[in-house]
């Protein structure tokens, strides 16, 4: 017999313990190079979507179609809420309006509105440009009503030099309010206390759960009236001797569209485009309303993409439950 086979035989459960061993080796090996292949991938990912982002803060203009220079009516539409986090904010209107101002082949502005109102202050702004456009280019601006032009949509509207309305629409609501709710009679009928720390006597003015004093109340109401005086005046201005003023012109009350053309709030009936072939005399509308573009699009998509690729991949490596 060979010396070979004289070698003891090596016991089977060291046998099965080193396998098992080399097994999990390799098993944990496996996984830690799929992580860090999530990871890089996870990692190149956001890289690219700043280049992406930082791309389009520097040529997002360029995304942009430039307007034909040839004879065209420049449309912007002020659509939903007026607010300073909606598409009907000055700050989208504002950079709209300047740009349709200074092209020259825009014959005229028109605003189309569909708006119940909003923030008077987003209104005011607008307003504010409006009239200082008008006068740096001379070029006139019209308004046409959709389904309503209310309240702060319609401070926007008295910046125009016309206002046009459909029979139907909805003008008008010139007054301003302030809404909340009061809840101190259910707290005292469930024993609930609250319990409110300010540092100066009218700091929680306003708060739902405390009561509103007389003094409070006067105070806001005096507020109010103070922004609706503003209101009134603007609409005094932009529409001049055409506002027949009644008592109910100012209180909040509103109108349809024929109406409002008796009581001087609006001038005509009328639709874009005949505002545009037969008052404008150029058919072609050009929207500078701003639109997302693009890059914009693929950038949300793509962040979007990488994040709930992210989220995965960390649930895959184990590090969230």
């Amino acid at each position: 017999m060979s010396p070979e086979n004289d070698q003891p035989a090596r016991p089977s459960n060291e046998r099965g313990g080193w396998d098992r061993a080399a097994e999990e080796f390799a098993r944990a090996y496996a996984q830690d190079r799929r992580s860090e292949r999530r990871w890089r991938l996870v990692s190149r990912g956001l890289w690219l979507s700043v280049l992406i982002a930082v791309a389009w803060t520097v040529y997002g203009d360029h995304f942009h179609a430039t307007p034909p220079s040839s004879p065209h009516t420049a449309l912007i539409e002020v659509r939903g809420e007026i607010a300073s986090d909606t598409e009907a904010s000055a700050e989208n209107l504002l950079p709209a309006l300047k740009d349709a101002f200074e092209d020259e082949g825009a014959q005229a502005v028109v605003l189309r509105i569909n708006s119940p109102g909003g923030s008077p202050v987003q209104a005011g702004i607008v307003y504010d440009e409006i009239k200082r456009l008008k006068a740096l280019h001379h070029k006139k601006v019209y308004a046409v009503v959709e389904e309503v032009c209310a309240s702060g949509a319609y401070y926007i509207a008295a910046a125009a030099d016309e206002i046009y309305t459909d029979k139907a629409s909805v003008v008008g609501s010139i007054g301003v309010l302030m809404d909340g709710f009061g809840f101190t009679g259910v707290m005292d009928k469930l024993g609930i206390e609250r319990r409110l720390l300010t540092a100066g006597s009218n700091k929680g003015i306003g708060d739902p759960f405390t009561p509103l004093g007389d003094r409070q109340r006067a105070y806001l109401q005096a507020t109010l009236d103070q922004i609706h005086q503003q209101f009134i005046a603007v609409v005094k201005e932009g529409r001049g001797e055409r506002l027949k003023e009644t008592p109910d012109t100012f209180t909040g009350l509103f109108w349809n569209g024929e109406e409002a053309i008796k009581l001087g709030l609006a001038d005509h009936l009328g639709s874009l485009d005949y505002v545009a072939r037969e008052v404008v005399h150029a058919e072609d509308i050009i929207d500078y309303t701003p639109k997302e573009n693009i890059a914009e699009r693929v950038a949300k998509r793509f962040g979007a993409s990488i994040g709930a690729g992210a989220v995965r991949a960390l649930h895959s490596a184990g590090t969230i439950r």
